[in-house]
């Protein structure tokens, strides 16, 4: 039935399985997961060098309207990302640093939204990290029903409430909950792997030997010759 809810429960991941994926990082985390879960690149930092990740509370809102954001605040535990949608494509600047002292007092640790955020200078004082479409001095009023802890699609990627989150300079990363324990085994996995790596290409291996990538550019017709054959060019 449609209609506008607050859901006030929602069951959070283990909290090891969410400290593993920060420390894996999103482009790890991307790669362990099939290559799927990242939210687009239009979502991105708007500080250096932040690196979070936690269960998503999710909020479904009417564009140039942050109602929901305030309903969703009493919702956040320690340790959560609040991950902000709406229902058209805005920029308008939804959240600023009033909203963030508020979260921050209850534990929260970032926000993600496919729209804007404004007075990012007190943000990054306040050290409270954002991952936003835009940065706009537009603001929002406070007069439309929408949604908290109910899924939604952020930057293309549905995210459901008790989803992991995370995010850092590279962008962020959505892993469903039911898949969190095994793509942090696969993380672990990637990490150890690359680490190996890491050595050999430092020691002078070759991308194109350590990938066996000659047969590749063999089989795809690409010679090698000392000379083009049409001369200098």
């Amino acid at each position: 039935m449609a209609g506008h809810y607050v859901v006030r429960n929602m069951t959070r991941p283990d909290p090891d399985v969410v400290k593993g994926l920060r420390e894996a990082g999103v482009a790890t985390v991307h790669e362990a997961a099939g290559r799927t879960g990242l939210v687009s690149p239009e979502v991105g930092p708007r500080q250096d060098g932040a690196v979070i990740a936690g269960p998503a509370v999710t909020v479904s809102s009417h564009p140039g309207d942050n109602l929901m954001i305030h309903a969703a605040v009493e919702m956040c535990r320690e340790g959560d990302v609040l991950v902000v949608t709406t229902t058209s494509p805005s920029t308008d600047g939804m959240f600023g640093d009033l909203l963030a002292a508020s979260l921050l007092s209850r534990g929260v640790v970032g926000l993600v939204t496919d729209a804007g955020v404004r007075d990012i200078a007190a943000l990054r004082e306040m050290g409270f990290p954002v991952w936003a479409r835009a940065v706009s001095a537009r603001g929002t009023v406070k007069a439309t029903p929408g949604s908290v802890n109910v899924p939604v699609v952020c930057g293309g990627q549905v995210v459901r409430p008790g989803d992991v989150v995370v995010a850092d300079d590279d962008g962020v990363m959505c892993v469903p909950a039911r898949s969190a324990a095994e793509v942090l085994a696969r993380s672990r996995a990637r990490i150890a792997a690359e680490r190996d790596k890491r050595a050999a290409l430092r020691s002078g291996v070759l991308g194109v030997d350590m990938y066996g990538l000659r047969e590749v550019l063999t089989r795809l017709g690409v010679e090698y010759v000392d000379e083009h054959p049409e001369g200098a060019l």
